[in-house]
Formats: structure tokens, C-alpha cells, sequence
């Protein structure tokens, strides 16, 4: 009888072993991953450039002192006879020159709303 618990106990002890040789082995491999760093576009305050498609246009003349969009929302802006598709991904950043991305833009104002996809809950 005490050799049958004295197996049981040698056996307990060789199973937390392993347990513990997996854990520490888990925690290795997560501390010596590489940090991952975040995209340029994820960096951008005012957003990025894409291929599109966008949801809608914006032309901007002379006489447009502001425009406004929403939080994630892909927009083609028009100006002087050049245009570019861009995704308003502005996380904290609710207001903003639109010279910012389009330096011949200089006096308009961006306005930024936050997009339905984070409202409510």
C-alpha cells in the first residue's frame, strides 16, 4: 500500500512538473516575441490615401470654407481638376486643416463625426 502511494505521489509531482515546464515554455515564447508596431496608417492622425471605392464625393471650390465627414468614411475629394480617395480614419482627432492632406486646401476645415459604427451600444 505505501509503495502504491508513494507512486502516486512521485507520479503527482513528475505531472506538475511538466505542467509548470509548459507554462514557463508559453510565457518564453510570448516575451520573446517581437512588439509589433503599429501601420503608417494607424499612425495617421488625419487618415490615409486609398485605391477606394468611396461612398460619396466632395468637390471643393473656392467658395468651401469647411467640409464634413464621418469617422471611417472613404470620401473622394475633387480639387482644382486633381482628386484622391481618402479614408478618414482620425481616431481623436474630431477637427483639422484639410491643408493637412491636401496642401492646396488652405483655409478649409475638416469636421469630423463620429461614425455610427461606435455609437450606441
Amino acid at each position: 500500500m505505501k509503495s502504491k502511494l508513494s507512486l502516486a505521489v512521485f507520479a503527482g509531482i513528475l505531472a506538475l512538473a511538466h505542467v509548470a515546464a509548459g507554462a514557463r515554455a508559453v510565457s518564453d515564447d510570448a516575451t520573446s516575441l517581437p512588439a509589433q508596431r503599429p501601420t503608417a496608417q494607424q499612425m495617421a492622425p488625419y487618415g490615409y490615401a486609398v485605391a477606394g471605392p468611396e461612398e460619396r464625393t466632395i468637390r471643393i471650390t473656392s467658395a468651401t470654407k469647411y467640409i464634413n465627414v464621418k469617422r471611417l468614411e472613404t470620401v473622394r475629394l475633387e480639387l482644382d481638376g486633381k482628386s484622391v480617395v481618402w479614408n478618414f480614419d482620425t481616431l481623436g482627432t474630431r477637427t483639422f486643416p484639410l491643408s493637412k492632406i491636401l496642401p492646396s486646401a488652405a483655409g478649409i476645415m475638416v469636421y469630423v463625426e463620429e461614425s455610427p459604427l461606435y455609437i450606441g451600444g
